[in-house]
């Protein structure tokens, strides 16, 4: 009877909707599997639709877990290793066979470059996770350096300059390997980005947002290639501004904290 129960626990004790994050994970790591392959085959368009498919299941899978309150240690895991194939290995090694392979030992140099530093990337995004000490609530709007799926879209802008324009150019070694070198740097760096995931649209911002992303959603069907290109460029500009934002905050709470203690130091009448 015993083995009965166990056998009924079993088959009933594990909700499907804690599979859903984990299988959003599983088509993320699929996509940049495929986005490999079709840089194989010299099917760069096809591997950078591969990528963005990518990087969409990667938005989604962690929302997902956070809706349903199923986030799990494995899934934050499963997560990291295909962020790292996804948006470390595979824009490497698309940008490799597309531009950087007649670049000689230099360019798979700088090739290799590029997943290193998104693995050091992603490795002290998880032990920041282990901090004993928690950071202040604000500091989740914003990351310590380039995430990777941002870091793979802005490493991937002069292939996709060169779709549009039908140059040679956007694929020179030169200019692919400055731009590997730039975006590894800026993913290692302690530079604060905007997090997108946690942000808030103050209320009279809501529209005008609304408005660039109908605009945005419209250039990206009607020129794709223009689109991505954009959104990369954009996210640079964007760079200076989140750390002068994050600047500002964090006088912002040095002041507050002073403030704190200058009240506390204040004798009180009792003390007196």
């Amino acid at each position: 009877m015993d083995k009965d129960f166990r056998m009924r626990r079993g088959l009933r004790g594990f909700s499907i909707n804690r599979l859903i994050p984990n299988v959003l994970t599983l088509a993320a790591l699929c996509s940049g599997l495929t986005a490999i392959r079709f840089g194989l085959q010299g099917q760069f368009r096809l591997a950078v639709i591969a990528v963005i498919v990518a990087a969409i299941f990667d938005a989604l899978d962690g929302r997902v877990a956070r809706r349903l309150g199923v986030a799990s240690r494995f899934g934050a895991e499963l997560d990291s290793l295909s962020d790292f194939l996804c948006f470390g290995v595979k824009p490497a090694l698309v940008l490799y066979l597309a531009a950087l392979k007649d670049a000689g030992p230099l360019g798979w140099v700088v090739t290799l470059m590029f997943p290193i530093c998104s693995a050091l990337r992603l490795a002290r995004f998880n032990t920041a996770l282990l901090a004993d000490t928690p950071p202040p609530v604000w500091t989740g709007s914003y990351f310590t350096g380039v995430p990777a799926p941002a870091g793979a879209l802005v490493a991937l802008v002069p292939l996709v300059i060169s779709f549009e324009a039908e140059a040679t150019w956007p694929r020179h070694p030169l200019v692919v390997g400055i731009v590997l070198v730039v975006v590894g740097g800026l993913m290692v760096s302690r530079l604060p980005t905007f997090s997108f995931k946690k942000g808030r649209i103050p209320r009279h911002l809501v529209l005008p947002a609304l408005l660039v992303a109908a605009l945005t959603m419209g250039v990206l069907v009607s020129s794709p290639w223009i689109g991505l290109s954009l959104l990369g460029l954009i996210y640079l500009a964007l760079i200076p501004v989140s750390w002068l934002a994050y600047r500002r905050q964090a006088a912002r709470d040095r002041r507050e904290a002073a403030d704190v203690v200058s009240l506390r130091s204040v004798p009180t009448d009792n003390a007196r």
